[in-house]
This record gives C-alpha cells, structure tokens and sequence, in this order.
C-alpha cells in the first residue's frame, strides 16, 4: 500500500485526487489530507509547510517519494497511467518535467493563504533553514 499525502484545501489539487479515487489501483491507496490533519506526515518529521508545498508519497517499504516522484510513484499504480511514469523518467523529459512542478509548486505555495499561514507555523522551527521563495 502506498500513502499520499496531499492538499486538500487546494482546488485543483482536490480535483486531482477526487479524480485518482475514482480510478481502480493495483494496490490499496491511502489518501491523507494534510492542510486539515498534518498529523500523519508530521509523525514522519516533515512539516505540513514542506508537505504542503511538494506532493509527498510513502511507498509499501516506507520510503518517502517527494514532487514529481510522487506523482510517478502514484500514476504506476493505474492501468494506463504508468505509461506516463515511464515516460517522464526518460532523460531530458524527467528533468523538464520536475523543474516545471517545481515552478507551479512554488507559484501555487505562494498564492494560497493555507500554505503561508503553514509555513508561518514553521518559521519559528527552521530559523536556520531556508525560506520558501
């Protein structure tokens, strides 16, 4: 079973996943809503602020899968979809891909109220680490 820890106050985030919900995975898939209950990835070290900006996906052996890792770590888990897991790992395309995830990520942690009222949260925490920009 895979666990995939998601934005839930986020449109189309939600829509993204109502929409993976729908669909008949190979395996069980736990989905966990981390803007209202960060509890469970937190129980992991990771900060709802982190969590909420990147995609995050533990896989059945416990590792963590972050961006567009998890999301390929999901789509292989639907008929169809892993034909598109594949695809983005091919060179060039894989690099592409993730800095573009990361541009929208970045831009989509910027604009939502949520995110920023998490990551106030954990400003007090991470005074030595880097801000989100």
């Amino acid at each position: 079973m895979i666990t995939v820890f998601y934005d839930g106050l986020c449109g189309l985030c939600s829509r993204e996943i109502a929409y993976y919900r729908r669909l008949s995975p190979r395996a069980p898939i736990a989905w966990c809503d981390i803007a209202r209950d960060p509890a469970p990835l937190e129980q992991r070290g990771i900060s709802q602020a982190d969590g909420l900006f990147y995609l995050h996906a533990e896989d059945a052996d416990g590792h963590m899968h972050v961006g567009l890792d998890a999301f390929v770590l999901i789509w292989r888990h639907f008929a169809g979809w892993h034909l598109l897991a594949a695809f983005v790992r091919l060179p060039g395309i894989g690099f592409a891909a993730d800095r573009l995830y990361r541009w929208f990520a970045a831009r989509r942690f910027k604009r939502l109220g949520h995110c920023q009222a998490a990551l106030d949260r954990a400003a007090p925490a991470k005074q030595n680490e880097p801000v989100y920009s």
